[in-house]
């Protein structure tokens, strides 16, 4: 269906970002979720980065990665919403050549004056995306931006949860907000993720004017830490938090947590011990049209 020029115009006009509260810090992150980068292996294999390359990275997080790209190519370049964990990247890795850090919401980078229009070769993005995309009213904007991004031919490669993701934690986070007197309907809304099908994926690049060349569904059940501040309770503090704020005191925010450890504490542990996550992991490689 044709779209009128003068609508999306308006749309776009009208999005300026509010302060995003930063929940993130670089030692939660390490703490909860390490594996984040550790297993992007595959990932970077279907990025396939070359020297000549300059790649952006959207939601780089604390720049592990980000840094490890620069390895196999020109230029990197990460955008993160956090100011906490673009500022753990800088310190961490700001002093390497050819690598740049920025505070960025990707929600609005369609109409950001930081955005270069067709100065990258690739765009990449790690675990990240289901956060970005959970907005409907931004979703295929950011899209849209991640192609006019990139140069003519040039490759959109990421990675993020897909649909049934870590659906034993989301559900049981929807039941214990619901517990302290939310709705469904407000539990549902405090959702801060987006896990789209393979099909919801494709239909929504394809609109934004790429050609998809290839994706997969992973199931990746995936181990939780076992660190001081990390595992199951540290994983739902830092991943769950904006479920968490939908409730109105501490001591309910706390009920909620532990209802969650409760409740799982038998579904998801292993006979030795370890907890695991059911991970799902949609990738994708899409060519600008």
């Amino acid at each position: 269906m044709a779209r009128d020029s003068s609508l999306h115009s308006a749309e776009t006009a009208e999005i300026s970002p509010p302060e995003p509260k930063d929940h993130w810090t670089h030692q939660a992150y390490a703490a909860s979720a390490p594996f984040v980068p550790q297993l992007a292996s595959t990932l970077v294999a279907w990025l396939n980065p070359k020297a000549s390359d300059v790649i952006l990275d959207l939601g780089c997080g604390d720049g592990f990665l980000t840094a490890k790209l620069k390895d196999c190519c020109t230029s990197v370049v990460g955008y993160d919403a956090s100011k906490n964990l673009i500022d753990a990247a800088r310190k961490a890795h700001g002093s390497i050549p050819n690598v740049s850090f920025d505070v960025q919401d990707c929600r609005y980078l369609e109409n950001s004056h930081e955005l270069e229009t067709e100065k990258y070769t690739k765009v990449f993005s790690n675990a990240a995306l289901h956060w970005i995309l959970r907005d409907p009213s931004t979703r295929q904007s950011v899209l849209r931006a991640a192609c006019k991004a990139l140069q003519p031919g040039g490759v959109f490669v990421f990675e993020m949860g897909g649909a049934g993701n870590v659906a034993e934690v989301h559900a049981a986070l929807l039941a214990a907000i619901m517990h302290q007197g939310l709705s469904i309907e407000t539990a549902r809304e405090a959702s801060p993720w987006f896990f789209p099908s393979e099909e919801t994926m494709r239909a929504m690049l394809e609109q934004a004017g790429f050609d998809v060349e290839n994706s997969e569904i992973e199931y990746r059940p995936t181990k939780l830490t076992t660190e001081h501040e990390g595992g199951l309770e540290g994983w739902v503090r830092l991943m769950g938090a904006q479920f968490l704020d939908a409730l109105q005191s501490e001591k309910l925010k706390e009920a909620a947590v532990m209802e969650v450890g409760d409740v799982l504490n038998t579904v998801i542990r292993h006979d030795d011990g370890s907890m695991w996550l059911g991970y799902v992991r949609l990738r994708m490689i899409a060519r600008k049209k």
